[in-house]
């Protein structure tokens, strides 16, 4: 079982390269690091979440299309900043608030939160196994020859990311491509995970207020996933204004 001080001195470690500062300045990333999960498969209060989040997303949609919600809408402007195009490569709110309005997926309880958390607080919002990853997580922008281990056709393939694209990664290579698009398959949370990082990803005009409300939400919804579970909790922001 990790402390909490050696989960904190694991986010002290955690970067936001400059050049992506310079392409957002606005940009702020909440992270968790949470031991002692006990892994599960959907339950109650898991299931109460997720229609949260599909009632949520009805509402919300009624009122403008996906692309114009406003953090959609803000994460759609950063993606085209770095050459990527928002209508092929949807950031992980939008794909997610699009499948809410039909039904969001039962995976497992663990999945299913930070799932349900996305939706409802409006924010993209990854979910890493911690004991798979080599280093500390640092977002930066990629000069294309990072590895990426993903599957095509069924098959394990590594590919690269564009050069100059926005990217997670540690020590080996990348776990998260563009941004907070496509989730690599060597750090992806397991039916066995118990030591996980969730990132939480804001830009402007969600707020720190929210940014915050939004991990409340998530660390009091993991607290019912064991006994002894354990939190630490960084905010990465730009410091140069």
């Amino acid at each position: 079982m990790a402390t909490i001080t050696e989960l904190e001195a694991y986010l002290d470690d955690a970067r936001v390269a400059p050049e992506v500062f310079d392409l957002r300045p606005d940009y702020r990333a909440l992270l968790l690091a949470v031991d002692g999960i006990e892994p599960g498969e959907s339950d109650e209060r898991s299931e109460d979440l997720l229609v949260r989040a599909e009632r949520a997303a009805v509402a919300a949609l009624a009122a403008q299309p996906v692309e114009e919600l406003p953090h959609v809408a803000a994460w759609r402007e950063a993606y085209r900043a770095f050459g990527a195009k928002p209508q092929r490569t949807r950031n992980s709110l939008e794909a997610l608030t699009r499948r809410a309005e039909t039904g969001l997926p039962r995976v497992n309880r663990l999945t299913d939160i930070y799932n349900a958390i996305s939706v409802i607080h409006q924010l993209p919002l990854g979910g890493e196994d911690l004991q798979r990853y080599r280093g500390a997580p640092r977002l930066t922008r990629a000069d294309g020859t990072e590895a990426f281990d993903t599957a095509s056709g069924g098959e394990s393939v590594i590919e690269r990311p564009d050069a100059g694209e926005v990217v997670w990664g540690d020590d080996e290579g990348v776990t998260c491509r563009r941004w907070n698009w496509r989730q690599g398959r060597r750090t992806a949370l397991t039916d066995s995970t118990r030591t996980a990082l969730f990132i939480l990803d804001a830009l402007e005009p969600l707020t720190d207020a929210a940014l915050t409300a939004a991990a409340d939400d998530l660390a009091e919804a993991l607290g019912h996933l064991g006994p002894d579970i354990t939190i630490a909790r960084r905010v990465l922001a730009n410091t140069s204004n």
